[in-house]
């Protein structure tokens, strides 16, 4: 143990946590630090760039706060968010598709009634949404919890305004006895993900865009259903097939319609899958 080298190391560090009591645990950190070494090794990394990478990692825990989640925005540009969903959410064929579930979430947001204007504000053209919730099995989702947040039409969302102390384009409402529900916000809209920080210096680096394409954010709940985390995105964007984060799915795709006064309407249906019952076959 005192004269490890660049092929010992690994077998060393790897022996060290032989004594946890937890498999998933060890799993896990046995792949972990067996890939962490093999990428050392196999670009031959130097100390200068492994020191610029620790830098790095160290100014995304810097600018993370309870507004902006670096480390999340890190995963989602890198595909590894879209990834873990993908392995995690795989649904019977008609259940609405699940993706990455973003930084700008936020907890407490307030409740309305159906119909209600969660726009609160948020600047934008007026939207009108609505749709059902169901099953697979086409049955209606009665009441079911569903939370929703957009950026306006700057391209931010109301965390990232230092002015605005109170919540603007997000709420949870309740669908109705029949699954249904509408609300009035605003016109979704592409924005770029932030990108003044160590994330954006990565894209900047590797020649990649920042930009999202305009969609609504949903986490629909429902007491027999697995939790659905989506959005829903607009089919006219430049940027759904090029999207910064990797989210776009075909089916989550919706038109948003024009109507006379101006403001627009979009209609999408969700599909819950229900809790298993047994664990998968794998």
């Amino acid at each position: 143990m005192r004269n490890l080298d660049k092929n010992s190391i690994t077998t060393a560090v790897l022996a060290r946590q032989a004594a946890t009591a937890d498999p998933r645990f060890t799993q896990i950190m046995t792949s972990l630090i067996n890939h962490l070494h093999t990428f050392a090794r196999e670009v031959q990394l130097t100390e200068e760039e492994w020191f610029k990478g620790i830098e790095f990692l160290t100014r995304c825990g810097h600018i993370t706060d309870d507004k902006r989640q670096e480390f999340i925005l890190l995963s989602d540009v890198l595909g590894l968010s879209t990834l873990t969903v993908a392995m995690n959410n795989d649904k019977p064929a008609g259940c609405t598709e699940a993706t990455v579930f973003g930084p700008f979430h936020v907890q407490g947001a307030p409740h309305y009634e159906l119909g209600a204007d969660i726009a609160n504000g948020a600047r934008g053209i007026p939207c009108l949404v609505r749709g059902t919730v169901r099953g697979i099995g086409g049955e209606p989702v009665p009441g079911a919890h569903m939370d929703v947040w957009q950026s306006d039409e700057d391209g931010l969302y109301d965390v990232q305004h230092a002015e605005i102390d109170h919540a603007q384009a997000r709420g949870i409402l309740n669908a109705d006895a029949q699954g249904g529900y509408h609300f009035q916000s605003i016109l979704a809209v592409p924005y770029a993900i932030p990108h003044d920080g160590p994330v954006g210096d990565l894209l900047k680096a590797a020649g990649r865009h920042p930009w999202r394409p305009a969609h609504l954010h949903f986490m629909v709940k429902a007491e027999g259903y697995e939790t659905l985390i989506t959005h829903v995105f607009r089919s006219d964007d430049p940027y759904l097939d090029s999207d910064a984060v990797f989210g776009v799915r075909q089916s989550l795709v919706a038109d948003w319609t024009q109507l006379p006064d101006g403001s627009y309407i979009v209609e999408y249906d969700f599909v819950l899958n229900p809790v298993r019952t047994t664990p998968p076959v794998r």
